[in-house]
């Protein structure tokens, strides 16, 4: 997205964009950006209101949005602008032909065969409260088995048949590629990620057209886009750069 985001800017307003890189996630980019070394980057809503505000979990988008923003205006002096459209949340995700084999549709559905199961997931996700200890809690079933592992094994784990489930986000590219079905989370218990740009309130004042140039993205990537894209640097291993610059001309935002 920071391409996305970049090469927008570039082509609308007469500024210069420079790129960072954050191996650490979300925390090395929002400390960033608060401190003024960046003036903008991209934050979801479900991660400014659990790991930045240490809120408790909310599942309406609409306040979810509303609060991130007024509190990070209030405490960071930071703006959060208009959604792109995507929702970047956790997934349950199987196999599609167990899910027609087990007349599985939902989360629910599948606690009926839960004990029966392996569940394949990212160490962070069997400890987080949004996660499996939450998600426990709220549909009442554990699986048989969990296997801690990273995303990248996952994916091979559950084609090769050595676990049944895994936990995945919503814009995986690899997804449709492995041929999977993401599970419908019936009792919305997973908080939404909708991927938002945010900027400093100063650069905005400076530069109010960098919002003129970003609103050109509000609601333009929708969930299954962004696995599009993703599927063309995760499995085709295509560059960010020209995923972000091929998206952007066929959307007609670019030259």
């Amino acid at each position: 997205m920071v391409y996305i985001m970049g090469h927008l800017i570039e082509e609308h307003t007469d500024l210069n964009v420079k790129y960072e890189s954050f191996l650490g996630g979300t925390a090395p980019a929002f400390e960033g950006v608060n401190n003024g070394n960046y003036d903008l980057y991209m934050e979801y809503t479900g991660t400014a209101l659990l790991s930045i505000l240490k809120e408790e979990m909310i599942s309406d988008p609409d306040k979810v949005y509303d609060l991130v923003k007024e509190r990070f205006k209030d405490d960071y002096d930071l703006v959060w602008l208009e959604p792109y459209g995507f929702n970047n949340t956790y997934t349950l995700t199987i196999r599609k032909e167990d899910a027609e084999n087990w007349g599985v549709k939902t989360i629910s559905d599948l606690g009926r065969k839960s004990s029966e199961l392996a569940l394949g997931s990212e160490p962070e996700f069997l400890e987080r409260p949004d996660g499996y200890p939450g998600l426990v809690e709220t549909y009442g079933f554990e699986f048989g088995e969990t296997q801690a592992m990273d995303s990248g094994i996952m994916y091979s784990a559950i084609k090769n048949g050595e676990v049944d489930v895994i936990d995945a986000f919503s814009t995986d590219g690899r997804i449709p590629a492995f041929n999977l079905q993401v599970l419908e989370d019936d009792k919305k218990f997973f908080p939404p990620y909708y991927a938002t740009p945010v900027i400093r309130a100063d650069t905005l004042k400076e530069h109010p057209e960098i919002e003129e140039a970003l609103k050109k993205l509000a609601g333009k990537i929708d969930n299954e886009k962004m696995q599009e894209l993703n599927a063309r640097v995760d499995i085709d291993k295509e560059q960010y750069e020209d995923v972000a610059v091929d998206f952007l001309k066929e959307e007609g935002l670019i030259d």
